[in-house]
């Protein structure tokens, strides 16, 4: 059984920053998803195992930075410049089985377990 264990949300005004941590009790390929009220789940970001190759999703280019300590098998998102649309609950999910990898994953369905989420809430 994997845990990931997620800290680092809260609310803020719009322009600030938050940083997102995910603890897992392995290294694993790493996601961030997000879901508003109403809105179905969303790629955020994404890392490969060994961290030498990202993905984002286009909205938060630029903005979000999603980078790992395999020493300490946590993964963080790096959120700045944030926007009241980036409000939601986030999510950050591990791929087991995939080890030394610079592969990552997109899709939700490609991931095995799943943080309990926490909540970014971005106001004017």
């Amino acid at each position: 059984q994997v845990q990931l264990v997620e800290s680092g949300g809260g609310e803020v005004q719009a322009g600030d920053s938050l940083r997102l941590s995910c603890a897992a009790s392995h290294p694993y390929p790493m996601g961030w998803f997000r879901q508003a009220p109403g809105k179905e789940r969303e790629f955020v970001a994404a890392i490969s195992w060994s961290g030498s190759t990202r993905g984002y999703t286009a909205s938060v280019k630029g903005r979000f930075t999603i980078s790992r300590d395999n020493a300490k098998n946590t993964v963080y998102l790096q959120m700045g410049n944030l926007k009241p649309e980036d409000t939601a609950v986030y999510y950050c999910a591990a791929k087991t089985g995939i080890y030394g990898s610079a592969v990552y994953f997109q899709r939700a369905n490609e991931y095995d377990y799943w943080g309990q989420g926490t909540q970014v809430t971005v106001s004017l």
